[in-house]
């Protein structure tokens, strides 16, 4: 498979997310060709504020794979990950993530808070953006001309 494809599944986990009437995020997470964890935002659901797709994702594929480590991992997720999810991404050893559209406001990629800044850490993620770009930011319009 390929982004685009892992990407397409992101957002149908952030259409769950919508249907839910939460923010639609969508997260898959991929390790040696194969998904082992995805999810989508459940904040007001659960309520959590901590209850972010990539946060739920990482907690899945840990799981699955018996290990916090999650290296040699992909995350991919609709939006560009808030600050809070940039930290369990560093933390969980995610090897490489895929977003598709930019988060002006939280951005933790190229924007407010870039990871590649932290270089005392030493993250080496690979970070790509703009895969399925304009879905993803109408999923994430739609939402908000609806409810603000």
């Amino acid at each position: 498979m390929t982004d685009t494809d892992y990407m397409n599944l992101a957002l149908i986990e952030a259409k769950k997310a919508l249907k839910l009437k939460e923010i639609p995020i969508g997260a898959i997470l991929v390790y040696q060709n194969s998904i082992i964890a995805s999810a989508h935002n459940l904040c007001e659901s659960l309520p959590d504020a901590t209850a972010h797709a990539e946060i739920l994702a990482i907690k899945k594929a840990a799981k699955t794979l018996h290990n916090w480590r999650l290296t040699g991992s992909t995350l991919y997720v609709t939006i560009e990950p808030c600050p809070m999810c940039a930290g369990a991404i560093i933390n969980s050893r995610i090897s490489r993530v895929v977003y598709g559209s930019a988060n002006a406001q939280y951005g933790t990629t190229n924007a407010l808070y870039p990871i590649k800044s932290f270089s005392k850490w030493d993250t080496g993620i690979t970070i790509i953006s703009g895969i399925e770009e304009i879905k993803c930011r109408e999923l994430m319009n739609c939402f908000f001309n609806e409810t603000r």
